[in-house]
C-alpha cells in the first residue's frame, strides 16, 4: 500500500514504523474472514483492512473523528488477522499507533473518559482486592450485568512451604488483578512448580504488566510500568538467582513479550528490554519439557475438557499447539470445537467498554464449546475464564488448576 505521510509524521519513529507496516498490506481481504467484529457487524470499517485504511488516512493528514475512534475501539486486538495475513502485516502494532494518534486528536465523550479513568485507577489500586471481595458478598443483589463480572471464589489452598529450597527458582507476576479475582490460579501454579522441583517467588518493585493502562489510552503510564518490571526482574535473571519469568495469564505474557517493541525508542531501556525477552515464559512453555515429571505426580486423569486458547496465547505468542500438546500429554481428554481460533470477547476491559459485541462473541464461543459436552472448560487467561464463566454453568478454569487438583485433590 502506497502511503504519503503528512509532514508532521515524516521522519518520526511512529511515522516510519507505520509506513513500513502499511506498505506490506496488499488489500487481499483474507483478514476479513477471521475478524470477529467484521463477522458480527459486516462493516468493512470494522475489519482489519478498513481500520488500516483509516489509520493510513490519519497518517496522511486527514483529521480523525469520533467515528474513526469508534471503529478502532471496536477492534479486540486479537491479532487473528496476523495469523491469517499472507503478507505478514503487523496489524497489532499498527492499531496501537492508530489508537494513540486518534486519542491525541479526538476528545472522547465525558462518560467514556470517566469510565476509562475509573477502570485504570480501580484495577491498579490496592483497593481493588477489598472492593472485589465486597462485591462477592453483595453479588446476589447486584444487577445481572455486574454479577457476571464477579467470579465465584475458589479457595487458594495451602502454598508450598520453603519453596526457596529448590535449586531451580522462577519469578511470577505480582500486583495484578488475578490474585484478587482468582487467587487459586497463582496458588495452583506455585504448587505444580513445587511438585517438579521449582520454587516461585515475586520480585520486589515489580507490578502490573502495563496492559490495563496501555489499552485505556495511557500508553506512557504503561511504559513506566514496563520499565519498573525490567528494573525488578533483569538483575535477578542475569545474576542467575532465578531462571525465568513464568506467566500464567496469557494476556500478561503477550504484553511482556512485547516490551522490547514498546521500549524500542527508549535509549535507557531498549537494549535492556530486549535482553529480558528470552527469559519470559508462559507456564505451558516452562512446563512442556517437564511434562513427564508433571504427569508422574498426577493421581488421576483430568477428564473430558474443552480448551479455549486465548487470542494472546495463540495469535500473540503462537503457543496454542505447544499448549494443546502439553495438555494431551498430561491426560486431558480434549474436545475439538468449531471456531476455536476466534476471540471469546473478553479482551481485557473490552467486555466493559463494548458489552454488546463482547456478549455476542462470548455466546457464539460457548455455543460451539457446549456442543462437545465437556465436563470442564479450561483456558489460560483470567479474563477469558471469568468472561466465559459468566455465560455458562459448566466450570471454567485455568488448566493449571485442573492439573493441581489431579495432583493434590
Amino acid at each position: 500500500m502506497q502511503t504519503q505521510l503528512a509532514e508532521w509524521a515524516q521522519g518520526t519513529d511512529i511515522g516510519q514504523e507505520a509506513d513500513a507496516i502499511l506498505r506490506r498490506c496488499v488489500h487481499c481481504g483474507f483478514c476479513l474472514a477471521t475478524c470477529p467484529t467484521y463477522q458480527i457487524l459486516g462493516d468493512e470499517l470494522d475489519s482489519p483492512r478498513g481500520r488500516i485504511y483509516q489509520i493510513k488516512q490519519v497518517l496522511e493528514g486527514v483529521q480523525p473523528t469520533y467515528v474513526t475512534q469508534q471503529h478502532l475501539d471496536r477492534c479486540l486486538t486479537c491479532r487473528n488477522c496476523e495469523t491469517t495475513c499472507p503478507s505478514g502485516v503487523e496489524y497489532g502494532k499498527l492499531v496501537d499507533i492508530g489508537r494513540q494518534l486518534v486519542s491525541e486528536r479526538v476528545e472522547r465523550p465525558w462518560h467514556q473518559r470517566v469510565l476509562r479513568n475509573a477502570l485504570r485507577r480501580l484495577m491498579l489500586s490496592p483497593a481493588f482486592g477489598p472492593l472485589y471481595h465486597l462485591g462477592r458478598w453483595v453479588r446476589p443483589i447486584l444487577p445481572a450485568v455486574l454479577q457476571g463480572k464477579i467470579a465465584v471464589a475458589r479457595p487458594a489452598g495451602a502454598l508450598p512451604v520453603q519453596a526457596q529450597r529448590h535449586a531451580r527458582q522462577v519469578l511470577m507476576l505480582s500486583n495484578c488483578v488475578q490474585p484478587a479475582m482468582m487467587p487459586s490460579i497463582d496458588a495452583a501454579t506455585q504448587r505444580v512448580l513445587d511438585a517438579v522441583g521449582v520454587g516461585a517467588r515475586f520480585a520486589a518493585g515489580s507490578g502490573c504488566c502495563g496492559a490495563i493502562n496501555f489499552h485505556l489510552d495511557a500508553q506512557e503510564a504503561a511504559r513506566q510500568q514496563m520499565r519498573a518490571n525490567v528494573d525488578a526482574w533483569l538483575p535477578l535473571l542475569e545474576s542467575g538467582q532465578v531462571e525465568a519469568v513464568v506467566v500464567n495469564a496469557s494476556g500478561c505474557g503477550g504484553m511482556i513479550k512485547d516490551y522490547a517493541h514498546h521500549l524500542q525508542h527508549d535509549p535507557a531501556y531498549a537494549e535492556r528490554a530486549a535482553r529480558l525477552m528470552p527469559y519470559v515464559k508462559d507456564v505451558a512453555e516452562f512446563l512442556a519439557p517437564l511434562a513427564a515429571d508433571v504427569r508422574a505426580k498426577m493421581r488421576r486423569e483430568p477428564g473430558r475438557s474443552a480448551f479455549h486458547p486465548p487470542c494472546t496465547l495463540q495469535h500473540w505468542q503462537g503457543l496454542r499447539p505447544l499448549t494443546e500438546r502439553l495438555l494431551a500429554d498430561l491426560g486431558f481428554d480434549l474436545q475439538a470445537f468449531d471456531d476455536a481460533h476466534l476471540c471469546c470477547g473478553s479482551a481485557g476491559t473490552y467486555s466493559i467498554t463494548q458489552p454488546v459485541l463482547s456478549k455476542s462473541l462470548r455466546d457464539r464461543k460457548l455455543q460451539a464449546i457446549q456442543e462437545t459436552l465437556p465436563d470442564t472448560i479450561v483456558s489460560s487467561n483470567i479474563g477469558c475464564i471469568c468472561h466465559l464463566q459468566s455465560g455458562t454453568d459448566t466450570p471454567v478454569r485455568h488448566w493449571i488448576e485442573t492439573v493441581d487438583e489431579a495432583m493434590h485433590g
